[in-house]
Parts: structure tokens; C-alpha cells; sequence
């Protein structure tokens, strides 16, 4: 059963190990797109890999259950982020939904690799930051590179629900063996109060 355990607590902490590493790669690039929405949900689950990865590491369960109900959450976050832009339904990735109004954008739009932006220099608002009218030779159009982002937070989501579940496996089969003074943990003996007899 040891063994077991701490197979599953790595499993899950090297899955809290590299979802740490790229949701910082994300927020650094959302840092630089300015996009405020992103940001703060990028936020949230930093922290809520801090308690997953707390929880494996000293076996807490309410830890642990906790990273798991948040996993549900991003997992929606990110299928809702590949839908804005690819545009599914009434969603408009031109629209200041992520960037409250800021009117930023992704910082792959210009700065991808390859990218080639060319930019009207009679901007009409001074007040929002200058987007290219168009851009070129792109070796992937952010577009897809956000979506790919989206993805493999997706994926690595849902083993970090995998290895949740299986922690709190642990637990359950703990509880279910319990062994109360080395005795049936159902046994009438053990629901008896008896005295402590005085010498």
C-alpha cells in the first residue's frame, strides 16, 4: 500500500510540477498582451496548484479536493478560451472580452515567431494600443498558438483530476482499513466506554 501511495502522490505532484511551469509561461506572455482576464483566472490557478501540490506533498485531503473542484473550473475556462478564438457561436476574438476593454490583444498577434506586423500610424483612439493592420509570414498564427495553449492546459488538467482521484483513493481504503487498537474497528468492544479500575 506504501508504495502504491507514493506513486500516486509523485504522479500527481509532477503534474502540479508542470502545470506550475506553463501556466508562469502563460501569465508572462498574457503579462505582455495585456490581457487582464487571462491574467487573473492564470491567478487563481497558480494558487490552486500551490494547494494541490501542498496537499500531495503532506497528504491533506482538503487540499487535495479542493485542486480537484478548481481543475473542473479551468477545464472550462480553457475549452471556453479555444472557443473565443476560434470564434465558436456569437464568441468575436476582436471583441475587448479578455482584455476588459483595453483593447489589447494577444502578444502572439505580432510577436510570434517569424511574425512580420505592419502598422497604420494614424490610429484613431491614442488611448488604446496600436494593433497591426496586418501581419505576415507567421510561422503560427496566434490564433492557434493561444488555442494550443488552451489544449495542453486542458490535458494536463485533467490527469491532475487522475491523480486527485487516485490520492484520494488512498484515503478511502485508509479509512475502510482502520484499525482501532489493534482490534475490528466494528466490534461492540470498542463502542463501550469502560472504567479505568484505581489502585
Amino acid at each position: 500500500m506504501g508504495s502504491c501511495s507514493c506513486t500516486r502522490r509523485h504522479f500527481l505532484l509532477s503534474i502540479c510540477f508542470l502545470q506550475m511551469i506553463t501556466i508562469i509561461e502563460r501569465q508572462v506572455f498574457d503579462f505582455l498582451g495585456y490581457m487582464w482576464a487571462p491574467i487573473l483566472v492564470n491567478f487563481f490557478q497558480i494558487l490552486f496548484i500551490i494547494f494541490g501540490f501542498y496537499g500531495a506533498y503532506h497528504f491533506r485531503i482538503k487540499y487535495i479536493i479542493t485542486y480537484l473542484l478548481w481543475m473542473f473550473v479551468w477545464i472550462g475556462w480553457n475549452a471556453f478560451m479555444i472557443c473565443f478564438y476560434l470564434n465558436v457561436g456569437s464568441l468575436d476574438r476582436e471583441s475587448d472580452l479578455l482584455n476588459m476593454g483595453t483593447g489589447s490583444v494577444s502578444w502572439f498577434e505580432a510577436n510570434g515567431y517569424g511574425c512580420k506586423p505592419t502598422y497604420n500610424i494614424t490610429a484613431d483612439d491614442p488611448f488604446r494600443p496600436l494593433r497591426p493592420e496586418r501581419v505576415e509570414d507567421c510561422l503560427l498564427d496566434y490564433i492557434l498558438v493561444e488555442v494550443i495553449h488552451s489544449g495542453v492546459q486542458c490535458a494536463l488538467a485533467l490527469l491532475g483530476i487522475l491523480g486527485a482521484i487516485l490520492i484520494s483513493c488512498i484515503f478511502l481504503d485508509e479509512d475502510d482499513r482502520f484499525d482501532f487498537m489493534n482490534g475490528d474497528a466494528k466490534s461492540p468492544q470498542h463502542t463501550v466506554v469502560h472504567p479505568i479500575e484505581a489502585h
